[in-house]
């Protein structure tokens, strides 16, 4: 329980006290709208490959193949729901997407041995979207990839390997892929993005706690952590360079494979294993690793 001498400060829909948050409660901003406002797909629909028709080969998908699973979650539905709670076989998955960080990630949603369900909260943080979980209203940082508030304070997600990459070039890689469908259960223009124009802007809604000058604040980054420790690799960077690349980082090896024609990358490790990364904008990036190392060929 907590002590008697908690006091709670209301953030939006939530109560939040500083005894269990792991970030600054002042740095939590409500967004809009407010809790579920921005309703997460809980009871996701999709079809096959070969019946897609709403799609164009330069759309922009968020794919995992993970657990004998393959799928692709256009962002033009994410845009509108940010998570989508989904299942790869009996194992629990989490695919969010918050369009003001332009980061994308996937996360097991088995913690603990149990099975957790994630809304949107309306808060964010970093101008980040802040998960909850449906069973303590812990809120949970996308890009921290851990609970920052409640009872789980401090509990970590594991990061899955999504790709974030075109329709055409996720169908080639995975003819047999299943796409997450328009029925949603909710009346929305898919066709539409709610955000046009922001990502070639220099302007950021919400406030961030740093900022670094070095690149184009909305420029795409590939985010790694090993060990704790951070590094960035900007398409630009990566677009100089040519065939595969060869990295060490925090002592381990590893080959990444880019697309330039997409602008999509996967990691892997010396024994071919994908390594999960998370692509963001930069300035987000930035704003929870300031500290990141940056890849230059």
């Amino acid at each position: 329980m907590l002590p008697v001498s908690a006091t709670a400060e209301r953030i939006g829909d939530f109560e939040l006290y500083p005894d269990r948050a792991s970030i600054p409660l002042g740095e939590i901003h409500s967004g809009w709208p407010a809790k579920d406002g921005i309703p997460a797909i809980d009871n996701p629909r999709f079809v096959q490959s070969g019946a897609v028709a709403d799609l164009k080969p330069e759309s922009r998908v968020l794919g995992l193949d993970w657990n004998g699973g393959t799928k692709a979650y256009p962002i033009g539905i994410m845009n509108w729901h940010e998570i989508v709670n989904d299942r790869y076989g009996e194992e629990p998955v989490a695919i969010t997407y918050c369009p003001l960080c332009g980061s994308g990630v996937a996360f097991s949603a088995r913690v603990s041995g149990e099975v957790l369900q994630f809304g949107v909260s309306g808060l964010l943080y970093n101008s980040d979207v802040l998960l909850y979980d449906r069973k303590t209203e812990s809120l949970w940082s996308q890009l921290l990839a851990r609970a920052v508030t409640g009872e789980i304070n401090g509990t970590r997600l594991k990061v899955l390997p999504l790709v974030v990459t075109t329709w055409l070039e996720w169908r080639a890689q995975h003819p047999e892929t299943w796409v997450l469908s328009r029925e949603t259960g909710y009346t929305r223009n898919y066709d539409r993005d709610p955000y046009a124009g922001y990502e070639t802007s220099e302007g950021i809604y919400f406030p961030v706690k740093k900022q670094d000058p070095r690149y184009h604040p909305k420029e795409q980054v590939l985010g790694l952590e090993i060990d704790g420790q951070f590094k960035a690799y900007p398409v630009a960077e990566l677009s100089r360079t040519e065939g595969e690349i060869q990295d060490r980082f925090a002592g381990q090896s590893f080959t990444i494979h880019y697309n330039p024609v997409s602008q999509s990358a996967r990691f892997f490790d010396p024994q071919g294993n994908q390594i999960p990364v998370i692509r963001s904008y930069w300035f987000a990036w930035y704003a929870f690793h300031p500290d990141t190392a940056v890849f230059r060929p």
